[in-house]
């Protein structure tokens, strides 16, 4: 596996994370308001963040578009 598609693995586990943090931090039901407002922005920092990589890199060529035959 090369080194682009262990990043984007990486970041998915991350943007995950992410959510599932702020869904803890939901459910406590007395929770910090502010600890789940800052998970969900890095969620949504690092799904923009990816999705400009992707698209930055099927520019440059590290990946392949690939159809279903």
């Amino acid at each position: 596996m090369d080194l682009t598609r262990l990043f984007i693995v990486a970041v998915l586990i991350a943007i995950v994370g992410s959510l599932g943090s702020a869904l803890f931090e939901l459910s406590r039901g007395q929770g910090d308001s502010q600890k789940m407002l800052r998970a969900l922005t890095w969620r949504i920092s690092l799904s923009v963040g990816l999705f400009l990589l992707l698209l930055v890199a099927g520019r440059m060529g590290f990946i392949r578009p690939h159809g279903l035959n």
